[in-house]
């Protein structure tokens, strides 16, 4: 609900809707993006989105991921719709000239998903900050380390880079990588390799379909892979077991010429999105 989005982020909204507004747009778009977003900030979603509290030696880490949520699945369905010039079967690859009218307005709308996507990762972590300030009692420092996206196209040099299910890694470059559930995350610094497109993996990647993973782990084995950890362990977050992604140290391995690990960040609280609510457990 907007009430629950803090003040700050309210106003960053707004210059953010604002800077939007001065581009090439669509006013429906506009409308639309106008009347939902702030119902959307600060919430995380389901699937494979999480909000982890994580340690390494002596350093706490908040890792978070999340996107433009509903608000940007409407507009990315909306603009797909008009470039098919179809309301079905647009799922599919189709041309776009960036020099057109609706070339241009999608590029600004596509800058303003990311800048919103980052703002919405922003509020979650900043309320996260003020319920660990009220459980101590004590106002605490903190610092963004790395913002990351795996779902974008960027302009480089004369052409657009468009990756889905990477993220960059240019030179010196931080990134995160998730693992699962219970490995956590790996802080890494990118080494420009230009045979991947000075890119890497976002996470480990999937072994197990999500139907495949609620036919073929139970709730045993799920609790069992999560001793230790405080998270949303239930039959509705199954699916993100462990056992359903790849062994993060193969693809760490297998991406060596791209990145190199800086910190293993290790997970003591998980959420996420459950269909099931109110079932947050912890495993010891």
């Amino acid at each position: 609900h907007p009430k629950r989005v803090t003040e700050k982020t309210k106003k960053n909204f707004n210059k953010l809707l604002e800077k939007f507004q001065t581009g090439p747009h669509d006013k429906e778009v506009y409308k639309f993006i106008k009347n939902k977003s702030l119902s959307h900030l600060g919430t995380l979603g389901s699937g494979n989105h999480f909000l982890e509290i994580c340690e390494n030696e002596k350093e706490t880490w908040i890792v978070v991921h999340s996107g433009s949520r509903g608000v940007g699945y409407k507009v990315a369905q909306k603009y797909m719709k008009k470039v098919a010039k179809k309301d079905t079967g647009y799922e599919a690859t189709f041309p776009i000239k960036i020099t057109s009218k609706l070339g241009k307005e999608y590029l600004n709308v596509l800058n303003f998903g990311l800048e919103f996507a980052l703002l919405n990762r922003k509020e979650m972590i900043y309320k996260t900050i003020l319920a660990m300030e009220k459980v101590l009692g004590k106002k605490l420092d903190y610092e963004i380390w790395v913002n990351k996206n795996h779902n974008h196209a960027v302009l480089s040099g004369k052409n657009y880079i468009h990756r889905k299910g990477a993220t960059p890694a240019k030179k010196n470059e931080r990134g995160v990588i998730p693992a699962n559930m219970r490995d956590g995350s790996f802080l890494v610094e990118g080494l420009g390799n230009p045979k991947f497109l000075h890119s890497s993996s976002h996470g480990a990647g999937r072994l197990l379909s999500r139907t495949m993973a609620k036919k073929n782990i139970s709730m045993s084995q799920f609790k069992e892979s999560m001793k230790g950890i405080v998270g949303t362990i239930d039959e509705g977050t199954i699916d993100e077991a462990p056992a359903a992604y790849k062994n993060i140290s193969d693809v760490m391995e297998a991406q060596v010429e791209s990145v190199k690990i800086v910190k293993h960040l290790k997970p003591v609280i998980n959420m996420k999105g459950s269909s099931r609510r109110g079932r947050e457990e912890k495993h010891s």
